[in-house]
């Protein structure tokens, strides 16, 4: 229960996160035409960042799975000893039907005893009294009779012993009525007591049958719980993919709408766009001024007194450096300002351990420059600059023999000779 209301929790949470998304996306403007690049990136962050929330939340979820997996293991467990303990009720249960069986057969014995020693007493007594009847009809039973028709002390005597003869008679015969009775008595005790130790065993039956349907509704309880959890756990992670899929395809679409914009503010861009007047190139052997913009309209990106490594097939000047040149290096100082060769976007600013710092400029039409070993650099990824713009220092970082500028352009994706395109 305490895993559910944690899912219960995160399902509060996450609507509570669709909600605000969904006011913050009416908020967003739904256009790309009426929204600049700036504007739709800002969307594309604020839907990035509702996906990592949703990812976040995704997280949480398969950690409570995780967690929800030993209580699953020991759900299973505590469901198996109740089984195991159900079958030992039931070995009971057939144990003390046995006991009643055999209880059962020892009431029938012991009523059949019963049943002989009144039937015994009930003899016993009616001889006695047919006896004693016989005596009073033939006038026997009287001792003074006894006594006074005796003709001699002898006859005395003898009448004497005949009395108590018959006294004696008459005390075993109670005393036989008195052991009858005595065991009828025990025999009663007997079956009562019997018929209450059965009566306690029934009851420790009721009660070993209820316990047994405590622990079958528990087993059954604790399975549907097991049952129920999987089923808001499957559920859960499948609207969480639902709505992180959700997000990467808004996330995509923006994009699109993104570099569309972009494309339309380069073209504007360029249709305004006056290449700065410069002195020209004096050559490579002479040297040459960053600034200075060649025929095909692209400037030479620095200072620089001589081209120390021309583009192609080379021998590498250096451990890890390339020994089929995608460049030309250009000899400078470090310190020397390095601009854009051409406007763009900046789409990479950053270090390598070969280029060490270095800025990627995307044109817009299928060129690309880059600007490798700077001492730093001062633009950032998505960053418009304009043709002749400071884009960071001349330096020796990552694989270098000296201060340089390494400077590469693509053509659709592939590396050609600048020098083509700057002199």
């Amino acid at each position: 229960m305490k895993n559910r209301k944690k899912i219960v929790s995160v399902v509060a949470g996450v609507m509570a996160l669709v909600m605000l998304l969904t006011l913050i996306l009416g908020l967003l403007p739904t256009s790309a035409s009426a929204a600049s690049s700036s504007e739709i990136r800002k969307q594309i962050n604020a839907l990035k960042a509702e996906k990592e929330e949703i990812s976040k939340q995704i997280t949480l979820v398969q950690e409570q799975y995780e967690e929800n997996e030993d209580e699953i293991a020991d759900i299973i467990a505590r469901k198996n000893v109740i089984d195991q303990e159900i079958q030992l009720l039931s070995t009971q249960i057939t144990n003390i039907h046995e006991q009643i069986a055999s209880y059962n057969l020892l009431i029938a014995d012991k009523q059949d005893e019963l049943d002989n020693a009144q039937l015994r007493y009930e003899n016993m007594n009616q001889e006695n009294k047919d006896r004693i009847r016989a005596m009073e009809e033939e006038g026997e039973l009287s001792y003074w009779e006894v006594l006074f028709k005796a003709n001699s002390f002898s006859d005395l005597l003898d009448r004497l012993n005949m009395v108590e003869e018959i006294a004696a008679s008459d005390n075993r015969r109670l005393q036989e009525l008195g052991e009858a009775a005595e065991a009828v008595e025990v025999a009663r005790e007997d079956l009562e007591a019997e018929k209450a130790e059965l009566v306690l065993t029934q009851q420790e039956l009721d009660d070993t049958q209820a316990e047994m349907d405590e622990k079958r509704a528990e087993a059954d309880q604790l399975f549907q719980e097991l049952l129920t959890k999987a089923d808001d756990l499957e559920a859960l992670e499948a609207e969480f993919e639902a709505m992180e899929e959700a997000f990467l395809k808004e996330i995509a679409q923006k994009e699109v709408e993104f570099s569309a914009a972009k494309q339309a503010e380069w073209a504007a861009y360029m249709a305004t766009y006056v290449p700065p007047e410069g002195s020209g190139n004096t050559g490579a052997s002479a040297g040459g001024t960053g600034g200075t913009a060649s025929s095909s309209g692209w400037l030479i990106p620095c200072n620089y007194s001589s081209i120390t490594s021309p583009f192609g097939n080379r021998t590498a000047p250096t451990a890890g450096a390339s020994s089929n040149h995608m460049g030309i290096d250009l000899d400078s100082t470090t310190g020397t300002t390095v601009i854009a060769s051409r406007p763009g976007t900046v789409v990479a600013a950053g270090y390598t351990n070969a280029a060490g710092n270095y800025v990627k400029i995307d044109h817009g039409d299928g060129y690309t420059s880059i600007y490798m070993h700077l001492n730093n650099y001062n633009v950032s990824a998505g960053q418009i600059v304009g043709g002749g713009q400071s884009i960071g220092a001349v330096g020796a970082t990552g694989v270098a023999t000296g201060d340089h500028l390494h400077f590469g352009i693509t053509k659709n994706g592939v590396y050609v000779n600048p020098s083509e395109y700057l002199f």
